[in-house]
């Protein structure tokens, strides 16, 4: 049998869970239904199926996530096989692409099975998930390309269907007669009753080389471009930066709309295993426990006469008092009232925080770098405030400012700090004045958390006044 090599596909933005998920921080990267991510649940659950041996997954992310990406495998306890950043984003078929040859390279005069997996998906029951896996890979080491179809439990309207050529059998990849776009209600009914549908998950199982035989049937110049851009491929620190010039020549498309809806492989194994797409607010409600009167919640939240309501609260008590059918999201710096049934129209809400150009759709309040985190606590003319946490052993890069001066003030823990050409320790309660133009840098010599207050000020305050001479992050 082959060996199987998953692919954790986590590119996408979440914006219809906005707030909580921002385009530097999407989703995948949260929170939403414990205190591990979607991303790390995603990893935890993989391991499920390699048995006594731990799976490396090739992880296909882009170059603003990709510190996020190793520091929660770091915490997970995983190790990934390889980090593939996409210098652009060009949908779902390129980024498997180039995950094929990158396994091809790793596992010579092999042909390993790729598990294609979203990062930012919930499965409730995970053995079920792994026998599913079990039954696809036998199919996929005939040379099927295996889809996954979530057995459906109600006619969804926001959901693309599979019809497979006959009726499901749990421990059987049925092939597929056709891929299906978001059906009005009345379809979505009619594919409820007659049994051979499914909704398309968007997990894949087959073999890299028959992925890649197919990609060039049926997207040949695509299949060039991707080729080229791994064949050109660089390596920075963990991460492999794919050559943009010739990967942003690929069309940008779904594996759907480039392969599996034009191969004559196609296959589809039914999946029941408590998934969701955790594509909207509603759907959060949905997954998560309700108490009596419906409502769920996450943080400091308090219900009175109120029912079916999601809260979430991540910074202040947020109390609800006779409504129903509420979504309410608390952050830092923003807050959202929807109703459960409008819970899909957030994203006209980004997009119309996009044209204004508000930096809410991007960055929370708090922005986490590969040191560490700050927090904009305060700001005004000509100052700004910030709370910034550094790690054990990590630092930032020796960097200048032309138009501000900085003065640090450590609350907990000891700072190293350069400035020009010494260096010296900034115990609690010390501070240390960083005057404008002046080399410096910050380290963590210590086994705790570096806790400081940055106090700027200066003529301008942006993140881009930086000019960097040394960085272990390779960010120079």
């Amino acid at each position: 049998m082959s060996i199987l090599v998953p692919v954790i596909l986590s590119g996408g933005s979440g914006s219809r869970l906005w707030p909580l998920s921002r385009s530097m921080r999407p989703k995948q990267f949260l929170g939403i239904t414990t205190d591990e991510s979607l991303f790390q649940l995603t990893l935890h659950r993989i391991q499920h199926l390699g048995g006594t041996q731990p799976l490396s997954p090739l992880i296909v992310t882009n170059e603003d996530h990709r510190f996020l990406v190793g520091e929660q495998c770091r915490v997970a306890g995983v190790q990934p096989g390889g980090i593939l950043l996409e210098p652009m984003a060009r949908n779902t078929a390129p980024a498997i692409a180039v995950a094929a040859w990158a396994a091809l390279a790793q596992h010579p005069g092999q042909d390993p099975v790729l598990l294609v997996l979203p990062s930012d998906h919930l499965i409730a029951d995970t053995p079920a998930f792994v026998r599913a896996v079990a039954v696809g890979q036998q199919a996929a080491e005939q040379g099927q390309l295996v889809t996954f179809g979530i057995v459906p439990t109600h006619p969804e309207t926001g959901y693309g269907y599979i019809q497979a050529q006959s009726a499901l059998m749990p421990d059987a990849a049925t092939p597929v007669v056709q891929f299906c776009e978001k059906p009005n209600l009345d379809t979505a009914k009619a594919f409820l009753k007659a049994g051979n549908y499914t909704w398309n998950s968007g997990m894949f199982l087959f073999k890299a080389s028959v992925f890649l035989q197919e990609l060039l049937a049926h997207q040949p110049a695509m299949h060039e471009a991707c080729e080229a851009a791994w064949a050109s491929a660089k390596q920075d620190l963990e991460f492999t930066r794919l050559q943009a010039s010739t990967f942003e020549s690929c069309a940008s498309l779904s594996v759907d709309y480039a392969v599996m809806e034009k191969t004559l492989k196609a296959s589809v194994v039914p999946l029941d295993a408590g998934w969701s797409d955790v594509g909207a607010w509603s759907a959060v409600w949905e997954v998560l426990p309700h108490d009596a009167q419906g409502n769920c919640a996450r943080g400091d939240v308090m219900f009175e006469g109120s029912r079916n309501s999601y809260v979430h609260a991540q910074e202040r008590l947020v109390a609800l008092c006779g409504v129903e059918d509420l979504v309410v999201i608390e952050t830092k710096d923003a807050v959202l009232v929807a109703h459960k049934d409008k819970a899909q129209d957030v994203k006209k809400i980004v997009d119309a925080l996009k044209a204004q150009g508000r930096a809410e759709v991007d960055q929370h309040r708090e922005v986490f770098r590969p040191w560490g985190s700050y927090d904009a606590i305060d700001q005004g003319e000509r100052f700004q405030v910030k709370r910034i946490v550094v790690h054990p052993g990590a630092r930032l890069s020796l960097q200048m400012h032309h138009h501000r001066a900085e003065h640090w003030v450590v609350v907990s823990g000891t700072a190293r700090v350069t400035l020009g050409q010494s260096t010296r320790l900034v115990a609690e309660n010390e501070s240390i004045y960083i005057p404008v133009g002046e080399k410096h840098m910050l380290e963590n010599p210590g086994k705790l958390p570096l806790h400081l207050i940055e106090v700027q000020s200066g003529t301008y305050l942006g993140e881009d006044d930086i000019v960097r001479f040394e960085d272990v992050y390779g960010r120079v």
